[in-house]
């Protein structure tokens, strides 16, 4: 199995085939892309997403569009099955084998062998994706911005997801903890400064690790939207709740920083019966000479704005693990105009495998092209 985040040489990832059983459009259906760029060309409701979310699912273990894992089934459907098999450079196979039913869930085997939790699986196959949906990463509000930031360091960093799944879990604990210190305001509050410690330690790792990822990201960002946007100049910050951090901070300082605020909040918390500070409750704030795009930019500009972030993750992942990932555009084409749809063929070229799909057939040299016609298969409402 190919881990990808640290000492690989870089290289080639590419997934070599994928077999759908019952997943939306497709009730049986099987595809084998080319190296390079692949065009998915056809009609509304012929399932080009869903050979993309599928691929999606083999890499990342869920969706692209955030449906619950039921709304994949085909109609009528009691299960979905995907089968991939993935290659790098190196030549190393990974077969991926992931089903669904309603009576059993989600289960995933690589190589075989079935692979619990499932997040030991991300970052194995880097993988980024473009949707339309995911305007909202710009537009929308902070909580899609934390979690397009969270998706994107737990594939380049196996320790953030631990540390991040760690402060999940301490939060729920500390959470319930306030919840049962509000219903009984005589009770004794000496555990509460030890949860506040543990969450504070938690906190200041979360958020060093996507600090330090942005202070790395950003220059990938930076060249990509001058190019696509016509030379504005791109910036990030990192809001939060214990003030702005536009560079790395030792982990020591951030904690005893959110340690100060738990303290200075605790009995507002109690109060609320939840914890008011921390990573869950951060903003990214994305500008464009030096405005932020949530709020002055143009839905174009802002749709140009999340294509640079995405195509900064593809060369960030290239550079950072070691494996170029495998690139997944939905309907790309309808967000740019001829200009900056050049300039983007022209970055993925020789740059990996790329799957792109569109209602029209849009000609590239090099290009492999794939027509998926609509068959009784395929009968279903596209996602």
């Amino acid at each position: 199995m190919v881990v990808g985040h640290s000492g690989l040489t870089r290289g080639f990832l590419r997934l070599r085939s994928i077999q759908f059983e019952n997943f939306r459009n497709h009730r049986s259906f099987s595809f084998e892309p080319e190296d390079g760029i692949n065009l998915i060309y056809g009609q509304n409701g012929s399932g080009k997403t869903s050979i993309l979310e599928g691929i999606h699912y083999c890499a990342l273990t869920k969706g692209f569009v955030s449906a619950a894992d039921g709304e994949c089934l085909s109609f009528s459907a009691g299960y979905f099955l995907l089968t991939a098999l993935f290659e790098s450079s190196s030549g190393i196979e990974t077969a991926v084998r992931l089903s669904y039913t309603k009576e059993s869930g989600k289960k995933l085997q690589i190589d075989g062998n079935e692979l619990k939790p499932f997040s030991l699986h991300i970052g194995s196959i880097p993988c980024i994706s473009f949707s339309p949906p995911e305007i909202v990463i710009v537009s929308g509000p902070p909580g899609e911005r934390r979690r397009f930031l969270d998706n994107a360091v737990c594939q380049s960093d196996r320790r953030y997801l631990d540390n991040l799944l760690i402060y999940r879990r301490l939060l729920q604990q500390r959470n319930a903890l306030l919840q049962q210190l509000s219903q009984s305001p005589g009770k004794d509050r000496s555990m509460l400064q030890l949860w506040s410690e543990n969450l504070a330690s938690s906190a200041a790792s979360v958020t060093a690790g996507r600090v330090r990822f942005l202070a790395e990201f950003h220059p990938f960002v930076e060249s990509l939207h001058r190019d696509l946007s016509g030379g504005q100049t791109p910036s990030i910050e990192y809001s939060s709740t214990i003030g702005r951090l536009l560079e790395p901070v030792p982990e020591s300082e951030l904690r005893e920083r959110f340690l100060q605020r738990f303290q200075e909040n605790e009995q507002q918390e109690i109060l609320r019966g939840q914890t008011l500070s921390g990573p869950h409750r951060d903003e990214l704030i994305f500008l464009s000479d030096g405005r932020e795009s949530k709020r002055y930019s143009s839905q174009g500009q802002q749709r140009t704005f999340l294509i640079s972030l995405k195509l900064a993750l593809f060369q960030y992942f290239n550079e950072k693990i070691g494996e170029t990932p495998i690139c997944l555009l939905d309907d790309i084409f309808s967000e740019l105009d001829g200009k900056r749809t050049a300039a983007v063929l022209d970055i993925l070229e020789g740059c990996g495998q790329t799957l792109i799909s569109s209602a029209d057939l849009k000609n590239h040299p090099g290009s492999a092209v794939h027509h998926l016609q609509t068959t009784p298969s395929t009968r279903n409402s596209e996602v």
